[in-house]
């Protein structure tokens, strides 16, 4: 398949020079790895503060202003106080998993960031070394396959927990992040058909005098896939409290329930540098004049944080605006839109890059097959995606059911006529239609 998106590309199909990795020292990886542990888990702190703050001032009221300087010290309070709380364990759970779920959902959301560049080659205590962990000539699918392994955790605690609500919203989470994955997937073809690599640092690299944000079907696709892969607002579907009371996360408590808010906002942060790295150039400074000589030593590092702030801003700004979808709108949206839509766009993408390489002048045979190709997606959709049950066209006939046979409770008035005086016994409870009247108050 590689090899296949690689001649798609018009690439030679050679790997990316990763010889700048594993010559590291290893007190250099070491301190490379903790301070992307450290990195990870001040941003986890700082986006609770972050986004409570910002959704604070969307609704034009206080935010979290009482601990630390103006409020930040509020999610380090709030992780001391979740330690500290009283753990519970159901009587009905499998202890093992039960216990062991959190941790599944925590460790792919670090490993992940191992393969995100921050910066180019720089110099720390006298040796030379790029400003990232690790690379892969596959790097970004380590990145698909940690994520897809996160959504382990979130099956095993709600099927761990023995109770119903937390087994709904696990298999919820299955399917949603499944299907999201797969979009996700097609909205990276065109990247590595464009930089001819699946390495994140040469990714990075192609991106010298173009963003990839200019293929924007795939940059679209992927800013949607990603709040469905971190079940976010207007994704938190796992997590419905209106009809699932909170999910798989219902019979957690104490630290457990810490690590699975660790998981989810680690994963907002990974998710963000994803697509900063892959569509928004990673650490190259903005295509503006003058800012170009901008992208070495250190530098770089600012150019990378405020793209990975302004993506979280956009989650951020989704929360504060958007309300919840019903959920087979949402896997209807996944499945009938977003992937045949990123599959056309592919199918497009490959179409203009082998016009571009095959050097020939008469495209017609190739915009003509294209063409077809588009018609039996349109035509496909036509015949099936809008095709409804007479069941759902009854009922949209029909309205909502109506609210005339509900069995009120009977007025404070009507009390004493509920049980026999000579008896003692409880006579049947009058059903007080709800018609056109309205119910007494006392």
């Amino acid at each position: 398949m590689n090899s296949a998106l690689l001649v798609a590309a018009g690439s030679t199909g050679a790997d990316p020079d990763l010889t700048r990795f594993g010559t590291d020292p290893f007190w250099l990886v070491l301190i490379k790895g903790v301070a992307v542990f450290a990195f990870l888990m001040i941003m986890t702190l700082f986006g609770i503060v972050f986004e409570r703050k910002v959704v604070a001032r969307m609704q034009v009221r206080l935010g979290p202003n009482r601990h630390g300087p103006k409020g930040w010290g509020q999610s380090l309070l709030d992780g001391i106080k979740l330690m500290l709380k009283e753990d519970i364990i159901p009587a009905l759970a499998d202890k093992p998993v039960f216990l062991l779920a959190p941790l599944v959902s925590v460790i792919p959301a670090l490993i992940a960031f191992a393969v995100i560049p921050f910066g180019p080659e720089v110099s720390i205590f006298g040796h030379h070394t790029v400003l990232q962990l690790a690379d892969l000539p596959v790097g970004v699918l380590y990145l698909l396959s940690a994520a897809s392994i996160g959504v382990y955790g979130l099956i095993l605690s709600g099927w761990s927990s023995g109770s119903t609500y937390p087994l709904l919203g696990s298999l919820r989470s299955a399917a949603q992040i499944i299907s999201y994955e797969i979009a996700m997937g097609l909205a990276f073809v065109a990247v590595f058909m464009y930089s001819g690599t699946l390495s994140t640092s040469g990714i990075v690299e192609h991106q010298r005098h173009m963003w990839y944000i200019a293929l924007f079907p795939s940059f679209v696709i992927y800013m949607i896939s990603m709040v469905g892969e971190t079940n976010r607002t207007p994704f938190d579907l796992p997590e419905a409290e209106g009809e699932l009371v909170g999910g798989f996360l219902t019979e957690y408590s104490s630290i457990k329930f810490a690590f699975f808010y660790l998981a989810e906002y680690v994963n907002l942060v990974t998710v963000s540098a994803v697509m900063t790295t892959l569509f928004l150039g990673g650490w190259q400074p903005p295509p503006i004049p003058g800012l170009s000589s901008l992208d070495h030593g250190w530098v770089p590092l600012i150019w990378f944080m405020i793209k990975l702030l302004l993506v979280m801003f956009f989650f951020v700004w989704l929360r504060g605006t958007l309300p919840r979808l019903r959920y087979d709108q949402f896997m209807s949206f996944g499945w009938k839109i977003l992937i045949p839509a990123g599959l056309i766009w592919v199918l497009l993408i490959a179409a203009l890059r082998t016009i571009r390489e095959s050097n020939t002048s008469d495209a017609r045979p190739w915009l003509i097959g294209l063409a077809v190709i588009l018609g039996l997606f349109v035509v496909a959709e036509f015949l099936f995606g809008g095709r409804s049950s007479s069941n759902d066209d009854d009922l949209d006939e029909e309205g909502p059911p109506g609210l005339e046979n509900i069995p009120w409770p009977p007025s404070p008035g009507s009390r004493r006529d509920a049980v026999d005086i000579e008896t003692g016994a409880a006579r049947n409870p009058a059903v007080i239609p709800a018609g056109p009247r309205q119910r007494e108050e006392s």
